[in-house]
């Protein structure tokens, strides 16, 4: 049981409904505790953006109770923003001013002397790796860089808590990395973060606790191995049906699979033409023989892997977290 000292954030039946009767977010419950990083996961649609916008006031809350830092957020939305850094999915940045102007006209809006701000600007670039890109046009950035540039202006007013949406989307895999050191870094600092993505294995490195959404509701809550631990387990064996039709993926199992699968107990899911078995809570070498006694049709391929986010994600939802609703 936390104190109300270590909850950062505290929402309670949050709901977001729009003139359309469209739910966002569907009453949900959750805390953010100082110095974690919790992430938010789910597809497009989810409710993941919305929430994060309720969080710094930008969008208001239709019902339910929502407090940052012990505050209401309608009610004290500037004592809470000055506290907060802001990294929103559009890379909103100032095209008509240098990296440099960007992160000193940004620190205006936290009464920062001037002195304070520049050696804050210094230190956010040097951070993400934007030193020698002090005095670049906007427009001669990367979409990796004007990212990490985001990211930077963030830290401007020196947060304790920074909220991140989907902060790597469109990064290659080496801006991803770069992105990711630096937040384990702004963590050793002992700043609060809360981040949506869609990229099961950033969620799996960055957070401590991950709250999985689907159409504007919590459906799952927990550390990340322990999810992985009790929906997925240790090991996953995937079989691939779509090279042994004639039209692509057979719409169903065969009959004598499906009944196959029921004898041994195990669980798994087919979609688009993969059978997923998981070993949640059994042995792998036990899950390994029984999986080697389901009949499959000729041509089947199939991969032993250990449990992953994404299998967490399917086996609950039986849908596939990238798909978009």
């Amino acid at each position: 049981m936390s104190s109300p000292a270590e909850i950062v954030v505290d929402a309670r039946a949050l709901t977001k409904r729009y003139d359309d009767d469209r739910i966002a977010v569907d009453g949900i419950d959750f805390v953010v505790r100082r110095g974690e990083c919790l992430g938010f996961l789910g597809p497009n649609g989810a409710g993941k953006s919305t929430v994060m916008r309720m969080l710094y006031g930008f969008t208001p809350r239709t019902s339910g109770e929502l407090t940052v830092f012990g505050m209401d957020v309608a009610r004290n939305p500037r004592l809470i923003k000055a506290r907060l850094g802001v990294v929103p999915q559009d890379n909103n940045l100032d095209p008509d001013n240098t990296v440099w102007q960007n992160l000193l006209i940004y620190a205006r809006y936290f009464r920062l002397p001037r002195k304070v701000a520049i050696e804050r600007a210094q230190v956010a670039l040097d951070l993400f790796a934007l030193g020698d890109r002090r005095d670049s046009e906007i427009s001669e950035l990367s979409g990796g860089m004007k990212r990490r540039l985001v990211m930077a202006r963030a830290l401007m007013g020196d947060p304790e808590l920074v909220l991140l949406d989907e902060p790597t989307t469109g990064l290659d895999p080496q801006a991803r990395r770069v992105v990711w050191r630096t937040l384990r870094e702004m963590r050793r600092q002992g700043r609060t973060l809360v981040l949506t993505t869609h990229y099961l294995d950033e969620a799996e490195r960055l957070c401590d606790r991950l709250i999985l959404v689907d159409h504007g509701r919590v459906i799952l809550e927990g550390r990340p191995a322990e999810l992985i631990a009790e929906h997925a387990g240790g090991v996953v064996f995937e079989a691939d049906l779509t090279d042994v039709a004639a039209d692509g993926a057979p719409a169903q199992l065969p009959a004598v699979t499906t009944a196959a699968m029921a004898s041994t107990g195990l669980d798994h899911v087919y979609e688009s033409g993969t059978l997923t078995v998981y070993g949640a809570g059994q042995d792998p070498a036990g899950v390994e023989a029984a999986f080697a006694r389901i009949p499959l049709p000729a041509g089947t391929t199939h991969v032993v892997r250990r449990g992953t986010l994404e299998d967490v994600f399917l086996r609950i939802t039986g849908h596939a977290l990238a798909e978009d609703e």
